[in-house]
């Protein structure tokens, strides 16, 4: 109820008395202010949304106000993306003398801005030199324990971690946050025993990693016709990798190594997306890549067969089988030469993704649409749709001429035809 408001009359006048007054409007209430829960939702679906490279406008936050500082800072420390190795030295810096300030007194495990960190990527950081990779190889070493609650890393992969920084990583408090690992190299170590390969220990150590992505060297062309099946190592004693959390794993350029050994005779119960480069020419147990499909086949609803372009790129053949050993596939991308693949049985597949369209392939595809009712995307993953504004001639002509005539053919299966960005032809 509003406070009443009494008029008192002049004390001389003729009718002395008292008047009260009513307010027409209620008094308006102070505006509460808002939680802080809910500005640290609006800051951090600002700087989600703030533009790749600008920085300027997040640091600007911190000189609002006191409350804004406090709210910001943990979610600008959250996401480190970082691409020059100066910059980074500068974070080693600031995170090294902040936990060299900090003391148990305060009862907070860690220190800030360290433990704020969440995600690091480094997958920007271009390779400049031995010297730059020797100093980055440094820094990591002692950046890692730095960081209890680091839940993800990207590199690039053209840097290749030493065995100081993998086992920083993984010997470090926390290292159970670990969720995903994407962009290490990997390079063969002398032993063939899984149990001393730096990796396999590292996968020991993280059994929340959902997600894992590796690059191998790969095999010279003068390196196929050296390539002899070698009876691999026992296995009697090998303890078999807890990751019950993987869902993605991808390995490429990689057709044997105590890596790929360890993750074949080790339950993957969560897998749905593998990513191989197929070495299908190469027996067993020279090449894993195969048996890693069929061991782990059952559960898995997108395969990727890719390789790595490089000089001189040399295209190895694929399982024809793949249906029958992943029987729950929805999306299946293919990497030349095509296999011939075996389908007697109506299969789930939805999405099928194929280098580029070519008369040989539509021959071998056109067989397989009975058995695929449920396809309605096919992707072209290394061709792309010519803007609109070119004439009839050159859209009817080479590559995009085909894609065309592909395009008509699958409209009558009410399939889609999209290219290696997922778009439709816009030119139509």
């Amino acid at each position: 109820m509003p406070a009443q408001v009494i008029l008192q009359p002049r004390p001389y006048a003729s009718l002395p008395g008292k008047l009260l007054l009513l307010p027409l409007l209620p008094i308006q209430e102070p505006s509460k202010d808002l939680p802080s829960e809910i500005w640290t939702e609006i800051l951090l679906h600002s700087l989600v949304s703030e533009v790749p490279g600008s920085t300027s406008w997040c640091w600007s936050l911190l000189s609002v106000c006191k409350t804004f500082r406090d709210i910001a800072l943990p979610l600008i420390y959250s996401r480190v993306q970082i691409s020059e190795t100066h910059s980074l030295e500068k974070l080693y810096g600031r995170l090294q003398t902040a936990d060299q300030k900090w003391d148990s007194i305060r009862r907070i495990p860690y220190s800030t801005p360290g433990r704020w960190v969440q995600t690091m990527d480094f997958s920007g950081l271009r390779f400049t030199g031995q010297q730059q990779a020797l100093l980055l190889d440094s820094v990591l070493t002692s950046l890692f324990p730095l960081v209890p609650l680091l839940s993800e890393l990207h590199i690039n992969p053209s840097f290749v971690l030493s065995r100081r920084v993998l086992f920083s990583l993984c010997d470090r408090d926390g290292a159970t946050n670990l969720r995903t690992l994407t962009g290490l190299t990997y390079v063969s170590p002398p032993s063939s025993r899984p149990e001393d390969d730096p990796f396999v220990q590292l996968l020991q150590c993280v059994p929340n990693l959902e997600q894992f992505e590796l690059v191998g060297q790969g095999l010279e062309p003068v390196d196929y016709e050296w390539i002899t099946p070698v009876e691999p190592p026992s296995m009697e004693y090998f303890r078999p990798l807890n990751l019950p959390k993987l869902r993605v794993l991808s390995l490429l350029s990689m057709h044997s190594s105590p890596l790929m050994l360890a993750l074949l005779h080790s339950p993957l119960p969560a897998l749905r997306k593998l990513t191989l480069t197929p070495y299908d020419d190469i027996p067993y147990p020279a090449s894993l890549t195969s048996a890693l499909i069929t061991a782990h086949g059952h559960s898995l609803t997108s395969l990727l067969l890719f390789t790595l372009k490089s000089w001189p790129t040399r295209l190895r053949p694929s399982p024809d089988n793949l249906f029958s050993i992943a029987p729950k596939l929805r999306h299946l991308s293919l990497e030349n030469p095509l296999p011939n693949l075996t389908l007697n049985e109506p299969h789930h597949l939805q999405i099928l993704s194929i280098p580029r369209p070519r008369p040989e392939v539509w021959r071998a595809l056109d067989r397989l649409f009975k058995y695929l009712p449920h396809l309605h995307v096919i992707r072209a993953r290394d061709v792309k749709w010519i803007r609109t504004g070119i004439s009839t001639v050159a859209l009817s002509a080479g590559v995009q001429g085909e894609m065309r005539e592909w395009k008509r053919r699958l409209a009558r299966r009410h399939i889609r035809l999209l290219d290696g960005d997922w778009n439709e032809d816009s030119a139509a």
